[in-house]
């Protein structure tokens, strides 16, 4: 039978990325750490992991028992942390994930008091517009924004999301304010950072536009500044620009029009069976924060 000091060794390869990371959070040697994979290889009867000087890759075997393998540490962790009543005082890192922007406005200004309840728990965020491999890359969850389609993974709603096009006051005296979805093609429109077209839902049912304009860029942040400064039309959501709205800095176009209205703000994690209770307390919180109205509705 497998000890849970080899599944815990491997995992940690894993997500960590090389033997001698592993180590170093372990306290072991690449040697060490070496020999005790090659033993759970050989006891296995298959390799699960490819193994260079620089990098490694998991084999289909590696995957499925490194799936497996989070699913059985984070119960032990949560039967530990039964035994010695510490479920309200949860200890340990959390790995997030959340795209950029959101992080920056909605996760970061929240750590602090999240932090304070939980002194016990360090966190480790990565901000990326990408959706990463949450199990591959060792995350404990991510926070993502989109319209989820089936997968293995758990989510949960936090928050709805409401995005529609806008544009500032000065650019619409400037130019005209566009009155059916074809006018837009006498506009600027400002392209999102990923080029992902706009996705609206109207009163002739949903529609694709591609929006083509002089503005190319990877930071979504840089095309919510350029909204704002008036260069354009742009496809947005209320928790990036809910204060400009607020403020009449920026004015919504063509209010028939929107993006999906099953757009919202998931929290992804692998299992929900062996789901810690450093996750679920910081879902938790998030959910507590943003419901049942989000903040950022109100500017």
């Amino acid at each position: 039978m497998l000890s849970i000091g080899e599944l815990e060794i491997f995992a940690r390869v894993v997500s960590a990325g090389s033997l001698s990371a592993a180590g170093r959070e372990l306290g072991l040697s690449p040697a060490v750490i070496s020999k005790r994979l090659s033993k759970l290889e050989t006891r296995l009867g298959t390799r699960l992991l490819q193994r260079t000087t620089r990098q490694i890759a998991l084999t289909e075997a590696g995957q499925g028992l490194y799936e497996r393998a989070l699913a059985i540490l984070a119960g032990v962790e949560e039967a530990e942390a039964f035994v010695m009543r510490r479920s309200k005082q949860p200890r340990g890192t959390l790995k997030i994930s959340a795209p950029t922007s959101f992080g920056r406005m909605h996760i970061a200004p929240h750590l602090g008091a999240f932090m304070r309840d939980n002194p016990g728990l360090s966190i480790q965020i990565v901000l990326s517009d990408d959706f990463v491999d949450i199990v591959g890359e060792g995350f404990d969850l991510a926070i993502r924004i989109a319209e989820l389609s089936d997968s293995s993974l758990i989510a949960r709603r936090l928050a709805p999301v409401e995005r529609f096009l806008v544009a500032a006051p000065s650019y619409l005296a400037a130019h005209g304010i566009p009155q059916t979805i074809d006018d837009l093609g006498n506009h600027v429109c400002l392209a999102a950072h990923n080029n992902e077209p706009w996705r609206l839902e109207g009163p002739q049912g949903p529609i694709v536009h591609r929006a083509e304009g002089p503005l190319q860029t990877n930071s979504s942040e840089i095309v919510r500044e350029a909204v704002i400064s008036g260069m354009g039309i742009a496809l947005r959501s209320t928790w990036d620009v809910g204060p400009e709205l607020a403020a009449g800095k920026l004015e919504r176009v063509l209010p028939d029009y929107a993006a999906s209205s099953k757009l919202a703000v998931h929290a992804v994690y692998p299992s929900r069976r062996f789901l810690p209770s450093k996750v679920r307390l910081f879902i938790d919180y998030l959910a507590d924060l943003y419901a049942p109205v989000p903040y950022w509705e109100g500017g």
